[in-house]
């Protein structure tokens, strides 16, 4: 393992790192069904050409971070559909992200979901098969060279933990990026100030805030101590969470006001999540060239 990953070296220019957005609910967008169990992965065997064609949508649009799309290739949504082997769609979601970079200055985000559904408050996985099923596909990204891991949308404690410990003690790099109710607690209980505290003992590239809304988000920003890296990348659908088809609520214009207003609490990455697409990437990317140069 590197000493230093990437991200720490960008992380130097005092610029945030522009994260790119949405991937399953951008492909709805451009007409392809999602899996009620694989959400995007098989569209990565189906049509691979547009997996690549969206990674390098959100890098010709000022990304410097992809993410792989991995959001379901983890081993308990896989078996689920009768899959026991995810090493080749790991590999095969990897590759695609490889390809649409190369030639590219760009970091590749490995994207760890929790084991089950985001917003899924009672689990049927005991804590072995948690902890396999983290364990093995952060693995998995490792060995296929991505640059770190994004674990996201995390919010249950257990699975927080697993995380934290593994990828610390095999010197993995990571970022940690929770999702958390209006009473800002995970949907384990715990509050969101115990798990930021919890944090501070492990060495996460970063923090994240993913997946909540705008509103909710400046509830939190200034009520509770960030950590000294810390990004965010928020909802940008309309409808529920947990609609099938998620579409665009906010317009890019409308999200750019939001990414103006975070600046004052210098986030070190800033991206977009469910319902945006490359025009959210290219107008944030626009905003902080204006004000910290190119």
């Amino acid at each position: 393992m590197i000493s230093k990953n990437p991200f720490q070296e960008a992380l130097i220019i005092n610029k945030p790192l522009l994260l790119d957005g949405a991937i399953g609910s951008y492909l709805q967008q451009k007409g392809f069904e999602t899996d009620e169990n694989l959400w995007t992965t098989k569209i990565n065997f189906s049509n691979p050409e547009a997996v690549i064609e969206l990674h390098s949508e959100y890098i010709e649009s000022g990304a410097n971070i992809i993410t792989t799309n991995t959001f379901r290739t983890n081993p308990a949504s896989l078996e689920a559909t009768g899959v026991t082997d995810c090493e080749v769609y790991v590999k095969q979601a990897v590759m695609l992200a490889q390809e649409a970079s190369k030639n590219h200055a760009i970091l590749i985000a490995g994207s760890n979901a929790p084991a089950e559904d985001c917003y899924q408050v009672e689990r049927k996985l005991n804590k072995q098969k948690l902890e396999l099923n983290h364990k093995k596909h952060i693995y998995l990204l490792i060995d296929n060279q991505v640059d770190f891991i994004l674990n996201e949308t995390q919010s249950h404690f257990d699975e927080i933990q697993i995380i934290c410990e593994y990828c610390e003690t095999n010197e993995i790099p990571y970022v940690i990026s929770l999702y958390f109710t209006d009473s800002l607690n995970i949907l384990s209980g715990e509050s969101l100030s115990y798990v930021l505290s919890y944090l501070k003992d492990f060495n996460p590239l970063a923090v994240g805030i993913n997946c909540i809304s705008p509103e909710l988000f400046f509830n939190l920003i200034g009520s509770t101590h960030q950590a000294q890296h810390w990004g965010f990348y928020l909802n940008c659908g309309s409808g529920n969470q947990t609609d099938k088809t998620i579409k665009c609520g906010i317009q890019p214009d409308d999200y750019l006001e939001y990414v103006k207003k975070s600046i004052q609490y210098s986030p070190s990455f800033i991206g977009s999540c469910c319902g945006s697409s490359p025009s959210h990437t290219k107008k944030i990317r626009e905003f902080l060239d204006e004000k910290h140069g190119s």
